[in-house]
């Protein structure tokens, strides 16, 4: 439909390193102990909707990636539950970027086992390949994320266009430059970073932002966030437990700066939430201080 670039990515040895696709994030600023049936919640969810042999692959204690039994699930269900902090993820292709994936980053936030910063978080991640928001419409998605944000006590969540890349790997982050500046709403993410220091802020502007507490609050909450932006195409939609969901369009889009597209309703939404963003700590290795400087300010230049 040409709404989406086609990214395709690859080491010298033929791996796929990285592609476009869509995530859907939350970050909440709980410890793991609170969360983990909500948690359990949304990763159900996720693998309902998606093929049921999609998530295949789950990476050990020691780093390494082995297939996803029906025993593996087994114990990851019991650890969700009973271990006060872990690392999952999942995904269909441990030799490269995924189609599908689910991260998650959980930590206990309370002394003696917290050693982390005053703003970590705990965070996960769920990616869809492109070609699932063309198959099912941007509806199905959006009704999708709202499902797995349902029982989340998030601070701030996103939804939308996303590259899913190796970004720990040589040369990954010089080869995705040329994408990244020349396609605004082509997000992308190292959630771990992220993790370590969000808070309870937002990710700039996205085809879906999710707001919670406080900073919803601060912005005097739906009523208020409707006072400040005036673009229609533009909804607001209030959910349970003093949280809503910001939509930017009906579809998500990536923008095109050599074609000279503006983004106005992104701007509007980046304006408005600019005093809460959290901006990148870590540069690309491969991005000079300014190009990190412009990717990070892309909405608001």
């Amino acid at each position: 439909m040409g709404r989406i670039p086609e990214i395709r990515l690859y080491a010298e040895h033929g791996a796929l390193v990285a592609r476009d696709g869509l995530s859907i994030c939350f970050y909440m600023r709980r410890s793991h102990v609170e969360i983990a049936r909500a948690v359990i919640r949304s990763l159900e969810t996720y693998v309902r909707a998606v093929d049921p042999h999609a998530l295949g692959w789950y990476v050990d204690l020691n780093g390494d990636w082995q297939e996803l039994d029906a025993n593996g699930w087994a114990q990851l269900w019991r650890e969700l539950h009973e271990r006060s902090g872990l690392i999952v993820e999942l995904s269909d292709n441990p030799g490269g970027a995924s189609q599908y994936e689910f991260k998650y980053y959980g930590k206990s936030l309370h002394p003696p086992s917290f050693i982390n910063g005053p703003d970590a978080v705990c965070a996960l991640s769920f990616w869809l390949p492109s070609e699932y928001l063309e198959k099912h419409g941007p509806t199905h998605v959006r009704e999708l994320a709202l499902e797995l944000a349902a029982p989340l006590p998030f601070n701030s969540g996103h939804a939308g266009l996303a590259v899913n890349a190796l970004m720990r790997l040589d040369g990954v982050s010089a080869q995705l430059r040329p994408w990244c500046l020349r396609y605004p709403g082509l997000d992308i993410q190292l959630l771990e970073h992220i993790a370590e220091d969000i808070g309870t802020r937002v990710r700039a502007a996205h085809w879906l932002t999710f707001l919670g507490q406080p900073v919803l609050g601060e912005l005097g909450g739906a009523a208020g966030l409707r006072s400040r932006l005036s673009s229609p195409g533009i909804s607001i939609q209030e959910m349970e437990g003093e949280r809503a969901v910001l939509t930017l369009g009906e579809w998500p889009e990536t923008g095109d700066t050599e074609q000279g597209q503006q983004f106005p309703l992104y701007r509007e939404l980046a304006r408005v939430l600019e005093p809460w963003c959290h901006h990148e700590r870590y540069r690309w290795h491969e991005f000079s201080e300014e190009e990190m400087r412009r990717w990070v300010h892309r909405f608001l230049d």
